[in-house]
């Protein structure tokens, strides 16, 4: 068994809302509170939020941690 970690990241539009929720719904758990910074170069504000799950399988680095 080995427990997964992955940081979303997006700009602030309801897109990253859609993208952490997905990940919700396939079993993920959030992992912490999320982070927001301003991006000056962009002029946007970004957000981050890390997800884990548990999985019935080895950590393997080629993992696609998305598709879990």
């Amino acid at each position: 068994m080995a427990t997964l970690y992955r940081l979303l990241t997006a700009e602030d539009t309801s897109a990253f809302c859609h993208k952490v929720s997905e990940a919700l719904a396939k079993g993920w758990v959030l992992h912490g509170s999320p982070a927001y910074a301003h991006d000056p170069v962009a002029g946007v504000m970004r957000c981050a939020q890390a997800v884990t799950k548990d999985v019935e399988a080895d950590y393997d680095p080629s993992m696609k941690l998305g598709a879990q």
